[in-house]
């Protein structure tokens, strides 16, 4: 008998408190992760979030959650290469952005996903619900995000230290890109409205590359000190490639507006289900 000491955090096991699908036949499970990957990837292509969605898939899945969210790191990267291969004529023309938030993004990459295996199972798995939380509520008030970086943009471009502003708060960003990531797109394109970036197709292609630059290094350093489920990885990616064609049809039909709706409840809702349980 171990006396529990009134310091001990208590342990949140994910795998088995949301529903018992190591019951489910294999190719059920299979079928669900991929499902869960296309629509990740198809809000992915319409508004971001889909993060939202593959994470807690994952862990429904029976992953631990660090060994989850390093999965979904890795799951994820297949429709950056792709979109950073469409965004290379916009990245010629961006070469001094692209040196300046080179440093911050790598090193903050490395910090976030050092940072997380240090917390470890336990506290990670605590802080889950607050992170689904944080992230649904980056996605549903970016547009207030990003209004009010566009306002502080005036005082810092006019700033001798602007530059250092802006490649610090990248450097916060990328930190929490290599330890979760979930919103992450949001938030970049926030620091790149501090340096009075207008044109959205080239902050878009900045912010594709420091998200390949975060998310590399945080996959190298998961690769190399914890487990990647790969059969996993490869069903979600699936999905989630199929998601990103499907993605701008279903935009033209419902519009984008509906589905960023449906994005934010859903996103909500599993953060409160996490909470409550």
């Amino acid at each position: 008998f171990k006396q529990k000491t009134a310091y001990e955090i208590p342990k949140r096991d994910w795998s088995s408190d949301v529903c018992s699908s190591d019951l489910m036949p294999a190719e059920w499970k299979t079928i669900i992760l991929f499902c869960a990957g296309a629509i990740g990837g198809c809000m992915n292509s319409i508004a971001g979030g889909g993060s939202l969605i593959t994470f807690p898939a994952l862990l429904w899945a029976g992953l631990p959650s660090i060994q989850a969210n390093a999965t979904n790191t890795w799951s994820v990267m297949g429709g950056i290469g792709t979109s950073l291969w469409s965004y290379k004529g916009e990245l010629g023309a961006q070469r001094t952005w692209v040196m300046r938030y080179l440093g911050p993004s790598l090193f903050g990459g490395l910090v976030g996903s050092l940072l997380l295996l240090w917390t470890g199972e336990t506290v990670f798995s605590n802080m889950v619900p607050y992170l689904l939380m944080f992230a649904a509520a980056i996605f549903t008030f970016q547009g207030y995000i990003l209004k009010l970086f566009q306002i502080e943009a005036h005082a810092i471009e006019n700033s001798r230290y602007g530059p250092t502003i802006a490649m610090f708060v990248q450097f916060l960003v990328a930190v929490y890109g290599g330890y979760f990531g979930a919103g992450i797109g949001i938030l970049m394109l926030a620091a790149l409205g501090l340096m009075g970036q207008k044109d959205i197709i080239a902050m878009n292609s900045l912010k594709v590359l420091q998200g390949a630059l975060i998310n590399g290094v945080a996959c190298i350093i998961f690769v190399l000190l914890t487990k990647i489920h790969w059969i996993e990885c490869i069903t979600l990616a699936s999905g989630s490639a199929l998601g990103g064609i499907l993605g701008p049809m279903l935009a033209r039909r419902v519009g984008p507006k509906l589905v960023r709706g449906l994005v934010s409840v859903i996103g909500f809702g599993i953060a409160f289900y996490y909470l409550l349980h």
